[in-house]
């Protein structure tokens, strides 16, 4: 697997290896290819089966029904292995394009039954994550230009999907937040509710040493939700504590911890979550914050309208 680290330096083809090396996504394909054709003695696409008896082929059209932002297309030779090992499919675009009504995503030519035994996997994929991906567009275009926040995800994904949907925000040009709960630490509110501020920074300071000398991590971030809680974690010894979350914090308090910051520890990265939408996302990132996390990117993304035409 890739060094904890460098997750978010990768370009589009080498996160999408990195990210299926665990086998976590075969592993989710298999089961997409059980649940719809079935197991042991009574499995596979008994419509086209009986329709197609024959060795009849099919070449078919991978299309999009509207203008959006494609991802999924990496999965497609895994996708042949597992539904279609007799089917060639040539892809038009790659992942992280801008594509139009219309356009045409890839083509596909094999036997009958394996293409439409591919098909609806295939379309719900991919329409999920250019669902995900053309979200993560659209916040990273309000955000815009001029800013230091960069746009990050959450692990508010689909039970299985999650690998995925990173990487179809990674497509739209968002980045990849922690993983799971291995990666990178997080303490949150949670965690935090029965310390007092006063033994915040102590106990923080001594979480972050433990979790560092267990394991590389990506990065350790703890939660604030008010700017004593900020003040404090600032006096933790640099090296330790590399974000602070700002939960649901306004934009007055947002400036404001940013202000405490760069009088008071300028390295720490500063990371808003909580209420962002694509209306106020250039707002948060005016306050001067560095990362903004968004759980709408995978909870609230519509998936893509796609189809697949027969020629």
């Amino acid at each position: 697997m890739i060094p904890p680290a460098d997750l978010n330096s990768l370009d589009l083809p080498v996160l999408f290896r990195e990210l299926c090396a665990g086998g976590l996504v075969r592993r989710l394909l298999e089961i997409a290819r059980d649940e719809d054709l079935g197991v042991g003695a009574f499995s596979g696409d008994i419509t086209s089966r009986s329709w197609s008896p024959g060795c009849d082929r099919t070449s078919a059209r991978l299309v999009a029904r509207e203008g959006g932002v494609v991802s999924g297309l990496a999965a497609m030779p895994m996708l042949l292995e597992l539904f279609a090992p007799g089917t060639r499919v040539e892809a038009s675009v790659h992942d992280g394009a801008a594509i139009r009504r219309g356009e045409v995503l890839a083509s596909l030519d094999g036997p009958t039954v394996e293409v439409l035994a591919l098909e609806r996997t295939m379309l719900n994929l991919v329409g999920r994550l250019s669902g995900v991906a053309t979200m993560a567009r659209r916040f990273v275009d309000a955000i815009g230009p001029g800013v230091r926040a960069r746009l990050f995800d959450t692990r508010k994904t689909t039970p299985g999907l999650r690998v995925l949907e990173k990487y179809a925000v990674r497509c739209g040009g968002g980045l990849c937040h922690r993983l799971g709960l291995y990666d990178a630490m997080l303490v949150k509110d949670n965690h935090v509710s029965l310390v007092p501020t006063d033994r915040l920074a102590e106990r923080a300071a001594e979480a972050a040493r433990r979790g560092r000398a267990e394991r590389p991590l990506r990065f350790v971030e703890i939660e604030a939700d008010r700017l004593e809680q900020v003040e404090a974690i600032l006096s933790v010894e640099p090296g330790l504590i590399d974000v602070i979350l700002l939960d649901n914090m306004g934009l007055e308090s947002l400036r404001e911890a940013v202000a405490l910051r760069d009088r008071k520890h300028p390295g720490m990265l500063l990371e808003a979550s909580g209420g962002i939408r694509v209306e106020n996302v250039r707002a948060v990132a005016e306050s001067g914050v560095d990362r903004i996390s968004v759980g709408a990117l995978t909870h609230s993304a519509v998936s893509l309208d796609v189809g697949l035409d027969a020629k």
